[in-house]
């Protein structure tokens, strides 16, 4: 019953229907350099629909045109992918990738707008977010996509997998800035445990393996659950054609990482990386919340603390350790900074598994320890903070006039209270507001998103 899936209720009842409004009010003052779109994707099944697991509703991507101060429009479309109107993943003849929730998270690259989901192909998008169609990258691309690919803010090549629970088990993809696929790579020695997410530095890619694994009798439909059989483990492997060949695997702790905050190789040549992970007891509350079953946690996530990873490639060694005890999620940074050593990271925070404590949006500085919260107000949740640059910040790990912080966060707010959103412009400096722009309607809290400058994609700024 839909009344005991919390994934269909407060922060997170679906929106019923596809929306196109214009001339949004804004408080305060937009800055000039906001010009562009913000999308974001979540699960948000159609109207009478009840999916078995959170992540198996129907992907919705919701757009916000911002230009020269202004708000222009909003609107929010479900892609439009067979799994839609009720294609089954697996038929008779194997998986069929096309058949995708397409509701994980929406990027750019190379001019193409792609809605995607960690089981499936891509699907592009118009820049008004109407479904184009699975794409595949001109048939080279012959796996699943993982929804977490990196782009080289140096080369503009966009590095991803896809994964699967039969051999080969990973396979590593390099797109260039064109959009090509120009290198691709089976993985020895990966096994059938759940990679969502991956690091990538300026000299290496770096894969996780944590306890969660395969599991053809999970009932959900989403087949992997907690195995203390299956090792945790960090796979390093040099970038380049040859990398695969190369690459070492590296025992660490139990647990399991969902997404990545970032990596790089230190002055000692060391890969550290870093990122929200869970304990056996935080999966399964997790879980829990996830499928709608009893013995859940109040929250989608539990438990959820940063931890560091710090491997020694010399001695063979890991040490680690949790830097933080605060429980975050959807961890973001200014991504120039990815794969080279950053101070400055983001996150969403949640109350604890006992409930305690609110949401908020969360800088770390990573040189000092520090920790500060923006706390958005009672009945409110933020989706995650998407760093934009401010105008004449530089790109490449500092190379230019601006501080690492110096821009913006842009994250989605769902407030119970006035049955509405909002997005909510801060200062990812100080964390003061700066704007709010509000939403024609309430927006379901969602999962991940982008910012794309006019820049990045020809006909943004059409309506």
């Amino acid at each position: 019953m839909t009344a005991d899936k919390p994934y269909l209720k407060g922060h997170y009842t679906p929106v019923a229907e596809e929306v196109t409004a214009t001339a949004l009010t804004v408080e305060g003052s937009l800055p000039p350099e906001l010009t562009g779109r913000l999308l974001r994707n979540g699960h948000n099944p159609k109207p009478g629909v009840t999916p078995t697991h959170w992540f198996k509703g129907s992907g919705m991507v919701h757009g916000i045109r911002l230009c020269d101060g202004r708000a222009e429009w909003y609107r929010n479309r479900w892609v439009h992918t067979p799994a839609l109107d009720g294609a089954p993943y697996m038929t008779e003849h194997g998986p069929d990738l096309t058949a995708s929730a397409a509701g994980t998270h929406v990027i750019e690259h190379a001019g193409r707008l792609l809605a995607l989901c960690e089981a499936n192909l891509p699907f592009e998008l118009t820049p008004e977010l109407e479904t184009v169609g699975a794409y595949d990258f001109q048939g080279r691309l012959r796996t699943a996509m993982t929804a977490h690919p990196k782009e080289d803010p140096l080369t503009g090549e966009l590095h991803f997998f896809g994964s699967s629970p039969f051999p080969p088990f990973l396979t590593y993809y390099v797109a260039d800035a064109k959009g090509d696929i120009v290198h691709s790579a089976e993985i020895p020695g990966a096994s059938a445990s759940l990679k969502h997410d991956f690091a990538l530095t300026r000299r290496h890619v770096v894969f996780v393996e944590g306890n969660v694994t395969f599991d053809p009798t999970e009932p959900s439909g989403i087949p992997y659950g907690w195995s203390d059989r299956q090792l945790s483990r960090i796979g390093v492997m040099p970038r380049g054609e040859d990398g695969a060949g190369r690459i070492r695997w590296f025992s660490i702790e139990p647990g399991n990482m969902l997404h990545v905050a970032n990596a790089y190789e230190d002055g000692q040549g060391r890969i550290v990386l870093e990122g929200p992970t869970v304990d056996r007891e935080g999966f399964r509350l997790s879980w829990n919340w996830w499928v709608g079953a009893p013995g859940r946690g109040t929250e989608p996530v539990s438990r959820s603390y940063t931890r560091r990873w710090v491997v020694d490639m010399a001695s063979g060694t890991v040490d680690e350790q949790i830097t933080d005890d605060l429980a975050v999620e959807f961890p973001t940074l200014n991504e120039d900074y990815l794969g080279a050593e950053n101070r400055y990271q983001y996150a969403v925070a949640f109350p604890d598994e006992k409930g305690f404590g609110g949401y908020g949006i969360v800088k770390y500085d990573r040189t000092t320890g520090a920790r500060r919260i923006h706390q958005v107000g009672d009945a409110r949740m933020p989706g995650e903070a998407v760093f934009v640059p401010a105008a004449g910040s530089g790109a490449g790990a500092g190379a230019g006039a601006g501080g690492e912080d110096d821009g913006y966060l842009l994250t989605v707010v769902s407030d119970l209270k006035q049955d509405a959103s909002h997005l909510l412009v801060l200062d990812a400096s100080g964390l003061d507001r700066i704007a709010t722009v509000h939403l024609p309607h309430r927006v379901s809290a969602g999962l991940h998103g982008s910012w794309i400058p006019d820049s990045a994609a020809p006909g943004a700024g059409t309506s």
